[in-house]
Formats: C-alpha cells, sequence, structure tokens
C-alpha cells in the first residue's frame, strides 16, 4: 500500500499549536456500549429526535468512527452517515465536527483516515495509534466548537467500551467521556444473549474510577413478555447500584439505517423457489461502502432486495446491483477468483440487467488503472466489461451534494470517490447541474445501447421516488408502486416514530436530570 507523507499538510495546518483545553461547561452524555453493533448509534438517534421535541438544541458526537459507509456534508467534506443520520434527528444540518476521524477500511490492517471531512492519509492500525494525542487534541476541538453552539451534546462511543488493550489509545469512549465531564449509559444487547454478562463484565474490566462515570444502563432488543424481565432489572441494580433506564423492546415498524454492514455480514444463499415477488440482488462485496444506498428500494412492497455474497445463479433475479466499493481493484479480484465474474457474464448473456454504483459502476468498465498505488500495489486490473468505461484512480478525493436528471425526472444525491471514469461508448446516464450548490452541466454514468446495463457515481439514487419508478420500469417493473415520500422526509417520519417507541420504555427524565440540562418548559 502507497504511503502518504506522514500525516500530510492537512493535518499539519490542524495540530499545529493545538492544545488540549478543558470541556466548556455546556453539558455533554456519553452513549457508551458492551460491544460493537448492541444500539449505540440508534439510542442517540433517539436521544437527538426526543430532545430536539422538547426544543433542546442537541447535537451528536463521534470522536472517530471506523466506517465504509460515509455521506457528505453541504459544504461538501466526508463524514460518517451515523452522525448525518443523528444530526438529521436532532434536526441540525450535518457538520464534520460532529464525526472528526473517519476511518474506512481498506484492507484487514490498513484504513483511509479522512480527519474534519479531506482525505489526510493511509495508515495502518500501529501507525495509527501513534498519533493518537494529536488526533484527541483535533476530536477534542471539534467537541468545544460544538459546545459552544449547543445545549447538549451527546456523545457516542465505539464498540466496547472495556477493550482492555485498547484502552491506551481510546480516544473515543471512557477518555472523551471523561474529557467532556459526560455521564455514561451503557447499552447491552440482550438479543445477543449474556446481558448480565455483557454488564457485569463491561464493568469488572474498568478501574473503580471508570466505573464511576457509568450512571445507568439501557438493555437492548428485548423480545416477549417485558414484565418477565422485572426481576433481571432488580438483579443488576441489585449488584451494580446503578439503575437501569430502560429495556428496549425489539421493533419491527421503525426504520433506521444501520451504521456499518454488520448488519449484513455473512449472507446467505438464496433461493426463490415458486415465489411470485420479483427480486433484486446486490453483491456484497468484501469492502462494500454505502450499503444503505438500497434501504428505500428494500423497504418497497412488491419487490425483495437481498444480499449475496457466496456464488448462485443469478437467473431468477430481475436485476442485479454492484454496490460501492474501498477497493475496487482488490474487489474485483475477488468477484473473479469466487466466480461472479463467470455467473455475471452467463445471466447478462441471457438479457439479465447489471447497475453499478461508484466502485460498482468502475467495476462494469473495461480497466481500472491505479499508478499511484492509491489502493494498494500500483498498476491495472481488467473490469468486468459489461460498459464502454475506462477508469483512473487518483486524488484528490471528489465528495458533492449532488443534483441531477435522468431524462426529464430530477434527483439529488451524493458523490465520494477517488478518480474518474471515461466514457469510450454508450451514452451518459444522467445529466448533472449542481455539485455542492454550484451550477454546472456535466453527465455522469454510462448506459449501454440495449438499456440492460447502467452505472452512476451517485449515491443516493432509491432515495429519490421518479428515480426509483424510472430505474424499476427498465428492469420491467412498472407494476411496483413506490412510496410518495422517500427520502429525508420519509427518514423524518421514523426518527419520530423512533422517539415515540424510545419514550415509551426509557426514563427520559432521569437521563435529562442526569445530563443536568437546562429545560425550558412553560416558555
Amino acid at each position: 500500500m502507497k504511503r502518504q507523507p506522514p500525516f500530510c499538510a492537512h493535518l499539519t495546518d490542524i495540530w499545529k499549536g493545538l492544545k488540549v483545553t478543558k470541556s466548556k461547561k455546556t453539558p455533554c452524555l456519553a452513549v457508551l456500549g458492551t460491544g460493537s453493533d448492541v444500539g449505540k448509534s440508534i439510542i442517540v438517534t433517539a436521544l437527538c429526535r426526543s430532545l430536539a421535541n422538547q426544543d433542546v438544541k442537541v447535537a451528536p458526537f463521534k470522536a472517530q468512527n471506523m466506517s465504509n459507509n460515509s455521506g457528505v456534508t453541504p459544504e461538501g467534506l466526508e463524514m460518517g452517515r451515523a452522525q448525518i443520520v443523528q444530526a438529521e434527528a436532532a434536526r441540525l444540518p450535518p457538520q464534520v465536527d460532529m464525526n472528526p476521524i473517519l476511518l474506512k477500511p481498506t484492507s484487514e490492517i490498513g484504513s483511509q483516515v479522512v480527519l474534519l471531512g479531506k482525505v489526510a492519509a493511509d495508515h495502518t492500525a500501529r501507525d495509527y495509534h501513534k498519533k493518537k494525542e494529536h488526533l484527541f487534541a483535533t476530536a477534542a476541538a471539534a467537541l468545544q466548537r460544538l459546545q459552544a453552539d449547543h445545549e447538549l451534546i451527546i456523545l457516542e462511543g465505539a464498540g466496547s467500551c472495556a477493550e482492555v488493550n485498547l484502552m491506551a489509545h481510546d480516544i473515543v469512549n471512557l477518555r472523551m467521556a471523561e474529557y467532556a465531564q459526560a455521564p455514561v449509559v451503557l447499552v447491552a444487547d440482550i438479543h445477543r444473549g449474556g446481558v448480565f454478562a455483557q454488564i457485569i463484565g463491561t464493568l469488572e474490566c474498568l478501574s473503580p474510577g471508570q466505573r464511576d462515570l457509568i450512571k445507568g444502563f439501557i438493555i437492548n432488543r428485548f423480545r416477549g413478555d417485558i414484565g418477565l424481565f422485572d426481576g433481571g432489572v432488580r438483579w443488576i441494580e441489585q449488584k451494580t447500584g446503578k439503575k437501569i433506564l430502560g429495556v428496549l423492546p425489539w421493533y419491527d415498524h421503525i426504520h433506521i439505517e444501520p451504521e456499518d454492514s454488520v448488519v449484513i455480514e455473512n449472507p446467505r444463499k438464496v433461493f426463490l423457489g415458486n415465489r411470485n415477488v420479483p427480486a433484486i440482488a446486490v453483491i456484497r462485496l468484501p469492502h462494500i461502502s454505502n450499503f444503505t444506498d438500497f434501504d428505500p428500494l428494500a423497504a418497497l412492497q412488491g419487490v425483495e432486495v437481498y444480499f449475496l455474497e457466496k456464488v448462485q445463479d443469478l437467473s431468477p433475479f430481475r436485476a442485479v446491483i454492484l454496490p460501492g466499493s474501498k477497493n475496487t481493484r482488490f474487489d474485483l479480484d475477488w468477484l473473479k477468483s469466487s466466480g461472479w465474474t463467470a455467473e455475471l457474464t452467463s445471466y447478462t448473456s441471457r438479457g439479465g440487467h447489471v447497475l453499478g454504483i461508484c466502485g460498482g459502476y468502475q467495476m462494469m468498465g473495461n480497466c481500472v488503472h491505479d499508478p499511484g498505488g492509491l489502493e494498494g500495489r500500483p498498476g491495472s486490473t481488467d473490469g468486468l466489461k459489461l460498459l464502454p468505461v475506462e477508469t483512473y484512480l487518483k486524488a484528490p478525493k471528489t465528495t458533492t451534494r449532488t443534483r441531477f436528471a435522468w431524462d426529464d425526472v430530477g434527483g439529488s444525491g451524493y458523490e465520494i470517490h477517488m478518480g474518474h471514469s471515461r466514457r469510450l461508448g454508450g451514452a451518459p446516464l444522467l445529466r448533472v447541474f449542481e455539485r455542492n450548490s454550484a451550477s454546472c452541466e456535466d453527465e455522469d454514468g454510462c448506459l449501454s445501447p440495449d438499456n440492460r446495463m447502467m452505472g452512476t457515481y451517485i449515491h443516493g439514487l432509491f432515495d429519490n421516488p421518479g428515480i426509483t419508478r424510472l430505474w424499476l420500469a427498465s428492469i420491467g417493473l412498472d407494476a411496483v408502486e413506490t412510496r410518495d415520500i422517500e427520502g429525508f422526509d420519509a427518514r423524518d417520519r421514523q426518527y419520530d416514530l423512533l422517539a415515540e417507541h424510545f419514550e415509551k420504555y426509557v426514563d427520559i427524565e432521569s437521563i435529562i436530570a442526569m445530563a443536568k440540562v437546562k429545560m425550558r418548559r412553560g416558555e
């Protein structure tokens, strides 16, 4: 992997003269977890909407996020999608101070470091740990800027807050909570099993001072009769001397974007049999990014969306989607070695439809060139040759909010990609007329002459009902009805449903008192 100069000029400018001063007195609350995917992001989202509904100027904050699921701020800067979701729930525009450090994994041991919205460097985990003090100072300064403009900051942790081998390098869990003088709510997931061991084991891994930071617990994803857990609540409270602030039941009526692709790990083969509902396949690439692009599509009645990892017959599927990737050339090689390339070739020869988004679009072309080694060893990798396109990976990274049109139907989305693709034939798929609020006249993507192969750099296509209808019609699914409300309006409705569910089962009053937020009731 190519190494950029040690923490390039972007970092140097930020760190020059930067000091970690004591956090401003603006209240903070920390939501930490007993492990990964226990529901921290969802609970922060619920708190943001619940408190925003009570006119509290609340903002989310995650010092460091590791995810290939990112988005773009109105200024054209990159940050984690989980914090964009939380900002929307708080009725705020997203800003990079809410997620000052984003790590985008490119291999088992390496990540691209996005600092305050811009690519700073590529680093191995060992290299990255050596920079933690500087990174903590950057995150602390971002938190202070948020505190200056808001009445409450809700900090989200990462993974387990009790990873003893990583605590010396911690900048996102207990160290940040202590710096922010934030009481901690610890989240455990009862659906995983062993919730008592999760909570007690976490506390036992902490020092007495760290344990004192934890003021209460939220138990997430309870199934069944919640009254049957009353004895469990009493046992935990007696054992720890700390309060259970709520037991959240499992829900199926609310959809909030998940933070990371752990929710689509290890998908099984799909056997459709005699089912009459048309199906769409999304290939689950090793370095899949922005997998939430397909949430609006999966929510439609009359069509089913499946993530596929193991090679299987694609003929039952009405269309196949190649999603974004954080390592296009690696994932291209994986498609070939796993057998997917041969199956895709067979599928398209029988009249199948394929859509590529961002990295998936690059893969559909003739070749991907990486002369500077942005994704690993410099060189070129043959593409799937489904579209007459050639891609060159190079800096700087494109991060834009983009407005476009497909035929006469307008839409909006965002772009996050390195390099550019040159169309050698076919036709452009989309007409682009605005990027980052600046007018432009440009083209995006490629459409094959038979209209079966399509590719685009734009994420968020299916957030646009009109665009969704056009694409469904192109694969012969004219009868599938799209929702009248999609995109932000649909998400906003889900935030209110989440807050309603949260408030029913969680002691909001105790959390507000714990955080020492001054409410403005009666004004």
